[in-house]
């Protein structure tokens, strides 16, 4: 088993050895032409062109289906009497705006 790993690398070794290199490409040449002479007046600007014509009109959607109806909830329990109260309560009454 452990010379099948080696030998195994080894033929891979010698297999990614063998593999020509590709010939490298120069980068292409920029050639700068010379121009006759100086450029002459700008021309006048030209005419507008004819706006586009409008796209036509999309189609309404179909109305959506209502949804059902919830369930009525269920009643609550009832809550306990009330206490009688024990303490009385004395109001004052509040001083007058100035």
């Amino acid at each position: 088993m452990k010379y099948s790993m080696i030998f195994s690398a080894l033929l891979l070794a010698l297999g990614l050895g063998a593999c020509e290199k590709q010939p490298q490409v120069a980068p292409p040449t920029v050639v700068n032409v010379p121009v006759p002479g100086p450029a002459g007046p700008t021309g006048a600007t030209g005419s507008s062109g004819q706006p586009g014509s409008t796209g036509s009109t999309g189609s309404t959607g179909v109305t959506g289906d209502t949804g059902a109806t919830g369930a009525a909830g269920g009643t609550g329990a009832q809550g306990e009497p009330g206490k009688t109260g024990t303490d009385t309560v004395v109001v004052v009454p509040a001083a007058p705006a100035r």
